[in-house]
């Protein structure tokens, strides 16, 4: 799997949680059908939509997406979904599972990366800020749920004074400054939780989407 598939795991295992959970990469077929849930990292999307449907793995993660508990980080928030915007040439394969839009790169390229204090919701010691680290970051354009969908819940935003100039906006409310949200047993972030010290992202994955699933 593409991206930093290593820091969730290290992650995940370091949980302090009342019922175990095992964590394990995924590669193949056999290994997806072995899972309860998924973590979607982040990477590039076209390539890991590439390679997944290279390995096969493609229609088996849609099914999968679409009855199991799945989160997607930063390029894995992309390929989950709806509809995506500044695509490569020939567009970007989806898996789907949350009622969105989203553009590649919002931010621009690897050089406007950058650190933030966010606002969460939901989430341990939740007055606590969470130090949402953002890499060629996505943004969320809009939010497009049918009537018979999940609702989604906003987790955490980004004050619009952080959007980039191009998406700028002075609507609080505005869906670009959503940086994580939940749908039903699907989770997005477009940032990196994974690359911080702070475990709380991962103990909501599980905790709200997860072991309540299950």
């Amino acid at each position: 799997m593409f991206g930093a598939f290593a820091e969730h795991q290290v992650m995940l295992q370091k949980l302090s949680l009342k019922r175990k959970i095992a964590v394990a990469l995924v590669r193949t077929v056999e290994d997806l059908d072995r899972c309860d849930a998924l973590i979607v990292p982040g990477g590039e999307s076209t390539t890991m939509a590439i390679l997944a449907r290279v390995s096969g793995l493609l229609e088996p993660l849609r099914q999968f997406v679409r009855t199991k508990p799945v989160w997607g980080t930063c390029a894995g928030a992309i390929l989950l979904s709806q509809t995506v915007e500044g695509t490569k040439k020939g567009g970007q394969e989806v898996l789907g599972g949350l009622s969105i839009a989203i553009a590649r790169n919002g931010w621009g390229s690897q050089v406007e990366s950058f650190e933030a204090d966010l606002d969460v919701v939901g989430l341990r010691n939740s007055t606590q800020p969470f130090t949402g680290i953002f890499i060629r970051a996505p943004v969320v354009l809009a939010l497009a749920p049918a009537p018979e969908d999940p609702p989604i819940q906003v987790i955490a935003r980004l004050h619009t004074s952080l959007l980039p100039p191009a998406l700028a906006s002075l609507d609080e409310s505005d869906p670009k400054t959503i940086v994580a949200l939940r749908q039903g047993r699907h989770f997005l972030t477009t940032f990196h939780p994974e690359l911080t010290q702070d475990d709380r992202f991962h103990e909501y994955f599980v905790k709200e989407c997860v072991l309540s699933a299950v």
